[in-house]
């Protein structure tokens, strides 16, 4: 009887570790640390626009005027993240925009989001992978583009394969390098600025070069503010990493909180460096190659040797970090719509390392496929793909903002009190209405040049407005198909299973 009674247990304990072992391969696992979620909201503001656009943002529209541009675009980037934070320590979900607008204001509009988004940085893996090739031809000009692409795509798909923390200790590494190469030029720039690293001692000098601060008005702060929209895109990730993350309500808010100080250090006090150092006028300054980029043409006049190559070093981690995040985002937004019937069910399978294989596997070749397209018929479907996501940013960046402002009304519409949330978001509902508003200027103003000219260049046009007849295809197709309404504030469902 005894042995009998023991057989009984060890089958009883084989199948709650098995039970356990299924509802483990049915969520994502929570591996990433504090660490990897502070560093992935520091990278994902960090990308190549900071290090070859800048000087543009400079000459188009003089130091005060690019300081100012990015100033007010890293305030609407701070009120989407903070909004982001309020409902990513509250929910945390790896479909979290998908999910908070299909929850909070409508399903189809989450379902126009959520594709919106994986469109974005599926297309963004192409974009990367074309970047890394242009990149390695810096050192290797001879060498065939397929050799450097096929190793790139596979390093980057073998980092989210491993595990999250795969992803995670990737995007931590690759960032601190970037991070540290900011803070360097930084300190550099202001030892040159007093003379204390060879050189005259330029003070505020070339703020009054010519017209200087302001050269073109507030047209060239307008223009500025928003090509510098597209530097910043890839901040929001961090909400879609709070649904692997150990402990969301701690280490969301924390992350959230970060970004502010980061876009004042790496974007608007570099801004404000190579404004002191180098001239507006400088032509120089309206390349984006590595060999005239604002940092480059720094660290040379500091005496750094190598500075070309030690730039284009940096740039390259900035390239594998973007194609990383874009594998990791793209691939979760997927399995997050799957899970909520908006997607084929198989993207929600997960492999033992709690994976989304199939995600992942769909995503990457989407995304190589996009970048063989560059070398067809003069890359014209490449560049159409390319633009079309141009805009999708400022779009589901608007899906957040819209959806935390219904959020909070439905909230304390329903009895709630502000000390049940994790995190608040600061200057609410100021903070999400101007993200909104920015977010639609940028949306509809973004190609307003092209209207200007005396013959009109439609192609162009057309193509830098393709998102957005792209999400209402998306928005109004769903609509029609499942007969969705906008869900009432008192009919918001705030009890939920947060993992």
């Amino acid at each position: 009887m005894t042995v009998h009674h023991e057989e009984q247990n060890v089958v009883i304990k084989q199948h709650e570790q098995s039970n356990v072992e299924q509802q483990e391969q049915q969520h994502l696992q929570r591996k990433l640390k504090s660490r990897h979620l502070t560093m992935i909201s520091i990278g994902g503001a960090i990308g190549t626009g900071l290090f070859l656009s800048s000087g543009t943002a400079i000459h188009t529209a003089g130091p005060g005027g690019a300081l100012l541009a990015y100033a007010i675009v890293g305030a609407m980037v701070y009120f989407v993240m903070t909004s982001l934070g309020e409902m990513a320590a509250f929910m945390p979900t790896s479909g979290s925009f998908s999910t908070y607008a299909s929850k909070f204001v409508d399903p189809a509009f989450g379902f126009a989001i959520g594709w919106t988004y994986w469109f974005n940085w599926a297309m963004t893996i192409a974009a990367e992978l074309t970047a890394s090739t242009m990149i390695m031809k810096f050192w290797f000009p001879d060498s065939p583009s397929w050799l450097w692409s096929g190793a790139f795509l596979t390093i980057i798909f073998l980092l989210n394969y491993l595990s999250v923390k795969g992803y995670g200790e990737g995007e931590y590494w690759l960032s601190l390098i970037k991070v540290s190469a900011i803070v360097i030029f930084i300190i550099v720039g202001i030892l040159m600025i007093f003379g204390i690293m060879g050189g005259e001692a330029v003070g505020f000098k070339n703020f009054t070069v010519g017209d200087a601060p302001f050269p073109t008005g507030m047209m060239g702060v307008f223009i500025v503010f928003i090509a510098a929209g597209f530097s910043f895109q890839g901040t929001e990730i961090v909400g879609v990493a709070a649904g692997e993350s150990e402990d969301p309500a701690k280490n969301v808010p924390k992350a959230v909180n970060s970004v502010f100080w980061r876009i004042l250090l790496f974007y608007v006090l570099a801004i404000f460096v190579i404004g002191l150092l180098i001239p507006y006028t400088n032509p120089s300054l309206q390349n984006d190659s590595v060999m005239v980029s604002p940092f480059t043409l720094i660290l040379k006049k500091a005496g750094i040797a190598f500075a070309a190559s030690l730039m284009n070093a940096v740039i390259l981690t900035a390239v594998l970090s973007a194609g990383n995040s874009s594998v990791y985002a793209s691939t979760r937004m997927l399995f997050s719509m799957a899970r909520e019937g908006q997607a084929p069910r198989i993207f929600a399978k997960l492999n033992k390392r709690g994976v989304p294989f199939a995600s992942m596997i769909f995503t990457c070749a989407i995304g190589g496929l996009a970048f063989l397209a560059s070398f067809f018929g003069d890359g014209a479907v490449y560049l159409w793909l390319m633009n079309a996501i141009g805009i999708t940013g400022f779009i589901f960046w608007l899906g957040i903002s819209i959806s935390h402002y219904r959020f909070r009304k439905a909230f304390l519409a329903q009895g709630h009190s502000l000390d049940e949330l994790p995190y608040r978001a600061k200057w609410y509902p100021i903070g999400p209405i101007f993200a909104i508003a920015c977010g639609i200027i940028v949306i509809l103003a973004q190609n307003f040049q092209a209207f200007l000219a005396d013959n009109v260049d439609w192609g162009s046009v057309v193509a830098a407005y393709l998102g957005i007849p792209l999400f209402f295809i998306l928005l109004f197709g769903y609509k029609m198909f499942r007969k969705t309404k906008l869900v009432k504030l008192e009919e918001i469902d705030f009890d939920f299973d947060k993992k």
